[in-house]
């Protein structure tokens, strides 16, 4: 029996719900693939710090840190400026543990609606890699003369070979293993002239090992138009911490909603963090109707990521099929109340 210890972190707004889902399902399964999972729960969020002004402390590291993974629900406060919470637990949390690559599979399921016109299941699926630590994402700026007519506002995109060389390695051999043809590069080559020449000439040197997968390059605006008009040109999607921000939410779009669309941050040789990428919902809080899906969907990430393929699969297609049974995969919309979902998927599994 495999012994898995996954520090749970439920969050802001309904991150608890569909987390409560989550382990209600990987808790209800175990033993039918020879699991046994050790739940630990951390209150990082909104409300600790309201009321202790703490984002993450040393001991929360060290609990997380001796993880096999992490599960989060989401992130967000209403009472917290936007930024405070975001910078202070999740982007520090992906630099603490070297998170180094942000993973999202684009798919779009049978019987899932998309409001591309004329697509199906087989012209949307594919994944983004994006780069997790760098970028401008990396905190490096500042302001001058702060409140005043006379203020700068610097924020500086920080790229080194180091970062995106293994970024660009993770993309290859995620295609490699995963029968994938082709990859693109999704830079501004045209415009960021300097970090974006690097990432162009590490993608293209580290290309030359793998000369059996296809390499393609597009400026990220038209990856936009693409997404939206051609997605069945897309493979594999590599590219760096703001554009994968953004291409990504458009991708839950095309897929069919932010209740199906699920990340990891990755950190392939120590602990690794799954989400849904919807956020805390607050509106919804409480009331047994946001979608967890998209948070099942982590969990079946983060067994695959632990080398339980078969459990990953499972959950997966238990997905699949709930998916086609709901009105909509939008919050309230579902024609089913949150438990009510989870319970599907649930009995999906178990009688599979």
């Amino acid at each position: 029996m495999n012994n898995y210890n996954i520090s749970l972190l439920p969050g802001d707004g309904t991150g608890p719900e569909v987390i409560n889902e989550t382990v209600k399902i990987l808790e209800k399964t175990e033993t039918k693939y020879d699991v046994k999972f050790n739940f630990t729960n951390n209150d990082l969020g909104g409300d600790r710090f309201l009321k202790s002004n703490e984002l993450v402390t040393s001991k929360d590291l060290d609990e997380l840190g001796s993880s096999d993974a992490i599960l989060l629900g989401a992130i967000g406060h209403p009472d917290v400026k936007p930024g405070i919470l975001e910078q202070g637990i999740l982007l520090n949390l992906r630099k603490e543990f070297d998170q180094y690559i942000n993973l999202r599979p684009v798919v779009l399921y049978p019987g899932v609606e998309t409001p591309l016109a004329n697509k199906g299941p087989e012209d949307i699926n594919f994944t983004v890699v994006r780069e997790n630590t760098e970028g401008l994402y990396a905190g490096a700026g500042g302001y001058i003369h702060y409140g005043t007519e006379s203020e700068v506002a610097t924020q500086e995109s920080i790229n080194t070979w180091k970062a995106i060389n293994r970024c660009i390695v993770y993309a290859f051999e995620y295609a490699k293993q995963n029968g994938r043809k082709k990859i693109t590069l999704c830079a501004k080559t045209n415009v960021l002239t300097y970090a974006h020449d690097l990432w162009e000439r590490i993608f293209y040197d580290v290309a030359e090992n793998y000369p059996e997968i296809e390499t393609d390059y597009g400026h990220v605006d038209a990856v936009c138009m693409w997404m939206v008009k051609n997605p069945e040109w897309f493979d594999v999607i590599v590219t760096d911490n703001m554009f994968g921000d953004i291409i990504t939410d458009l991708g839950a779009m095309i897929q069919g909603g932010m209740g199906i669309a699920a990340g990891g941050n990755i950190n392939p040789e120590g602990v690794s963090m799954f989400e849904p990428i919807g956020g805390s919902a607050p509106k919804y809080t409480g009331k047994n109707i946001i979608n967890p899906l998209a948070s099942i969907a982590a969990a079946s990430m983060m067994l695959n990521q632990l080398g339980e393929e078969k459990y990953a699969d499972d959950i997966e297609n238990a997905i699949i099929s709930t998916a086609q049974k709901l009105d909509s995969l939008s919050a309230g919309k579902m024609g089913m109340s949150t438990s009510e979902v989870g319970d599907t998927v649930l009995n999906s599994i178990l009688n599979n």
